[in-house]
C-alpha cells in the first residue's frame, strides 16, 4: 500500500530510536513499513547510510548516528532531542532495543515537550529488561519463571552450575552492560564441562563482567515445536497496553525455529491462539503497571507442563509483523494510534500467519538438520499449513532492505568462515571462548 497523497504530512511523525550497532534488525524495517504504508512520516536513527533501515522507501530520512551504548545518558538524550526538534512534532518515539526503551522511559519528563511516549513508571523498563530483577518480579506476582542467579566470577559460576546442574543457559543480564561489557555474544547453553570452562574464562577476561545463569527448561525430545495443540515448547506474546485503562491488545504465537537453535531469536514463527497465555500476559502487565509495547518469551517446562516467563522486552519485538488483527492493527500501529489520540479498531488475531526471517532461518534449518531435529512441519495441530506466509526482509514494494541485508549476511558469513579456517590452522584451546551470536 502506498502513502496516502495529501494526508501524510498531517500525521504526527514517528522516530525509530535505537542504541547500539545492529544494522541487521528486521523488526525496525517492519515498523517503518507498517507505519509508512499508512502514510505516517517515518524517520530513523541508523548506523550508516547503507543499513537496510536507511534504504527503506518508507523512511523519509535516516539520521546517521552510530552509538555504542557506552555514551553518557545525557549525551544520548541531547542527541535525541536535537533530532526531534528538527521534525514537525509532536513525535512518536519507537524503541527497538532495551537500552532505548529504558532511556526513553527514565527521561520521559525531559522529552515530553517533543516526544509522545507511554506513561510508564521511569524505573519499570529497566527492572523488566534486567533478567535477574525480572525473575524477582515474577516471584512477587506468582508468575512462573526459571530459576535464575547472577554471577560475577568464575567461582560463582561454578557454584551456580553445581546447584542448577547442566545444562544451564547463560546470558548477559542487563541492558547497557550487554553492550559495554558483554561476557557472551547472546543466549548460550552450557551443556558440558568444556562449555563451563570457556564461560569461566570469558568472565575472567571481561572487566566488571556479569553473567546470568538460568535454569534450563527441557523441551520434548528433539523438538522445538510439536503437534499437540497448546503443547508447543516455545511461545511468544506481543502486547500493547494502552495509556488509559482500556483492554490490552495481546497476540500469541509459537516459535517454530530459532537461531542459535533452541534459544535464540525467532527465525520462523506461527501466530496461534493461546487464551491462557494471553490472559497471563495481560494480567502481569496490569499488575506491574506496564503500558506500551512489549515482547515476552515463554517456554513450556515439560517436567511440570507450565509455561514459564523467560524474557520480557519492554519494546517492540523483532518479529512483531507476525501478528495482526482482522482490522489490520499490529502493536506498532496500536501504539501510534493510541499516542496520537485515535481509537484503535477492535479485531481478533489472525491465526495461522507464519513469519520467516530468510537468512537466519536458512542457518537454523541447516543446524536443525545436522542435529536431526524435525523441521517446522511439526507445528500447531490447528494450523498444519500457514494461512499467510510473511518474509521478514523481502517486500516487493520495498526491495532495497532485502538486498542490503543479503549483502551484509554474505559478508559476515565469509568473515566467519575465514576466522574458522584460521583457527583450524593454529588451534589454541586455552584461548577459546564462547562464540558471539551472529
Amino acid at each position: 500500500m502506498s502513502r496516502r497523497a495529501g494526508t501524510a504530512d498531517q500525521r504526527p511523525p514517528t522516530l525509530i530510536v535505537k542504541i547500539g550497532r545492529y544494522p541487521l534488525h528486521h523488526g525496525a524495517v517492519a515498523a517503518a513499513r507498517s507505519l509508512g504504508r499508512l502514510g505516517v512520516p517515518v524517520y530513523a536513527l541508523t548506523e550508516d547510510r547503507f543499513a537496510p533501515l536507511a534504504l527503506s522507501r518508507y523512511v523519509r530520512q535516516a539520521f546517521l548516528w552510530s552509538t555504542s551504548g557506552g555514551e553518557h545518558p545525557d549525551a544520548l538524550i541531547e542527541g535525541i532531542r536535537r533530532i526531534g526538534e528538527r521534525l514537525d512534532g509532536p513525535v512518536v518515539a519507537l524503541a527497538t532495543d532495551d537500552e532505548a526503551a529504558v532511556l526513553l522511559a527514565a527521561r520521559r519528563a525531559e522529552l515530553s515537550d517533543i516526544f509522545l511516549l507511554p506513561p510508564v513508571e521511569p524505573a519499570l523498563p529497566v527492572l523488566l529488561a534486567d533478567k535477574q530483577r525480572l525473575h524477582e518480579l515474577c516471584r512477587v506476582h506468582a508468575v512462573p519463571s526459571p530459576e535464575t542467579v547472577t554471577v560475577c566470577s568464575a567461582q560463582q559460576l561454578r557454584a551456580a552450575v553445581d546447584r542448577l546442574g547442566l545444562p544451564v543457559v547463560v546470558k548477559n543480564p542487563a541492558p547497557w552492560s550487554r553492550l559495554v561489557a558483554p561476557v557472551v555474544g547472546g543466549t548460550t547453553t552450557l551443556r558440558g564441562p568444556g562449555d563451563v570452562l570457556s564461560a569461566e574464562r570469558a568472565l575472567r577476561l571481561t572487566p566488571q563482567g556479569r553473567l546470568l545463569v538460568q535454569e534450563y527448561l527441557p523441551a520434548l525430545e528433539g523438538c522445538q515445536a510439536q503437534d499437540e495443540a497448546g503443547g508447543a515448547t516455545d511461545w511468544i506474546a506481543h502486547v500493547y497496553r494502552p495509556i488509559d485503562d482500556g483492554p490490552p491488545l495481546v497476540f500469541t504465537g509459537i516459535k517454530l525455529r530459532s537461531w542459535p537453535t533452541g534459544g535464540g531469536v525467532t527465525t520462523r514463527g506461527l501466530a496461534a491462539p493461546h487464551p491462557e497465555l494471553a490472559e497471563m500476559t495481560a494480567e502481569f502487565c496490569r499488575a506491574i503497571g506496564f503500558r506500551g509495547v512489549a515482547d515476552l518469551d515463554w517456554r513450556r517446562d515439560h517436567r511440570d507442563g507450565r509455561l514459564k516467563l523467560v524474557d520480557f522486552n519492554p519494546r517492540v519485538g523483532a518479529q512483531f509483523q507476525l501478528f495482526r488483527t482482522t482490522t489490520g492493527v499490529d502493536v506498532v500501529r496500536a501504539l501510534y494510534l493510541d499516542l496520537t489520540g485515535h481509537t484503535v479498531p477492535l479485531g481478533a488475531q489472525i491465526d495461522g500467519r507464519e513469519l520467516v526471517v530468510e537468512h537466519l532461518d536458512a542457518l537454523a534449518a541447516v543446524s536443525a538438520r545436522l542435529r536431526h531435529q524435525p523441521g517446522p512441519g511439526a507445528r500447531h495441530a490447528s494450523f498444519p499449513y500457514p494461512a499467510r506466509r510473511e518474509t521478514a526482509w523481502l517486500a516487493w514494494d520495498d526491495p532495497l532492505p532485502f538486498a542490503a541485508a543479503t549483502m551484509r549476511f554474505a559478508s559476515a558469513a565469509v568473515s566467519r568462515l575465514a576466522g574458522l579456517a584460521s583457527r583450524r590452522q593454529a588451534p589454541r584451546p586455552e584461548e577459546w571462548s564462547l562464540p558471539p551470536e551472529p
